[in-house]
């Protein structure tokens, strides 16, 4: 029979119970909290050293010659390179000198690329460069191209720069196999940009019908040759014009009614202002160093096009 004190047993049992079950039930919430805090921690650090490997990741050092070939290099480069230009804005590449701190940095440098045409500045400096670094890969841009005898302007033709990121990429895939794709996107999606390019500049000059323009310096041989243009040079085999060359160069620019001469920020401008004057024309700047290499080669384009019309 169960008695009134039996109960009262019975319910003090069932309150020690309640009391141990509560213990029992702390003690998992705690355990659960302390094992989910590590898990947490953990997880932390993994996640702090993948991001610390991934940022850690030393880019490809690259060297070029001029700043042109510095956006094919970072075009095809992409986020796996640094790139530094040995010929600086406003520096002429016939007659620049290395200086020991880019000399410092070619010898960290694991890939050089030259334009391999006959630039006075490479003629001069390419062995002392290459002793520098025996370890550096060395990528000649020019190799496919026809040259134009001594002219070493290869890049202003926009075919020519396609020939040059292609071999740029290889050079890139040589030195670092493991990102061959990426390195090949990024050259056929820059190519399909070269090749607007090409096709824009035809198109621009279609209209045109006196197909002679006046330059300075004669850079511009390859992007004639290209698009059937002529250039007529007021420097000839690096030196300027005494006053004789200079009415020679008067009278021819009247006869194709030339009415702009167009200047390099890297030469003087004396002779073609001399020139301007007397033909009523005016002297303009179209850059073949800049290092925005298709945004330069448009604005180059719209003023040959307003110059030939």
């Amino acid at each position: 029979m169960f008695t009134r004190n039996d109960f009262k047993k019975e319910k003090i049992k069932m309150r020690k119970n309640n009391r141990w079950r509560k213990r029992i039930l702390i003690l998992v919430i705690c355990l659960i909290s302390m094992y989910g805090g590590i898990i947490s921690v953990r997880g932390e650090q993994s996640s702090t050293v993948r991001t610390q490997t991934t940022s850690q990741v030393p880019k490809i050092k690259v060297v070029v010659s001029i700043l042109p070939l510095s956006e094919f290099v970072e075009k095809v480069g992409g986020n796996k390179v640094e790139v530094s230009v040995m010929v600086p804005p406003g520096a002429s590449p016939h007659t620049y000198e290395v200086t020991p701190k880019q000399m410092k940095e070619l010898s960290k440098a694991r890939l050089f690329v030259k334009v391999g045409s006959l630039i006075e500045f490479e003629l001069s400096w390419i062995d002392k460069i290459i002793a520098i670094n025996k370890n550096m890969l060395v990528i000649d841009s020019s190799q496919g191209i026809p040259l134009m005898g001594k002219n070493p302007h290869i890049w202003l033709s926009p075919k020519n720069a396609e020939i040059q990121v292609h071999n740029i990429c290889e050079g890139l895939i040589k030195i670092d196999p493991a990102n061959k794709e990426y390195y090949i996107q990024n050259k056929d999606a820059y190519l399909v940009k070269l090749n607007k390019l090409d096709r824009d500049i035809k198109d621009s000059l279609l209209k045109v019908k006196d197909r002679k323009f006046m330059v300075f310096h004669p850079a511009w041989s390859y992007f004639a040759r290209d698009y059937n243009l002529k250039q007529i040079s007021i420097e000839k085999e690096g030196k300027e014009p005494n006053a004789k060359g200079i009415i020679a160069l008067i009278k021819q620019a009247k006869a194709n009614n030339i009415k702009i001469i167009f200047v390099s920020p890297q030469f003087s401008v004396k002779s073609a202002e001399v020139i301007a004057n007397e033909i009523g024309g005016r002297v303009a700047f179209i850059d073949p160093l800049a290092k925005d290499y298709i945004k330069n080669m448009y604005k180059v384009l719209d003023e040959l096009v307003q110059g030939m019309e």
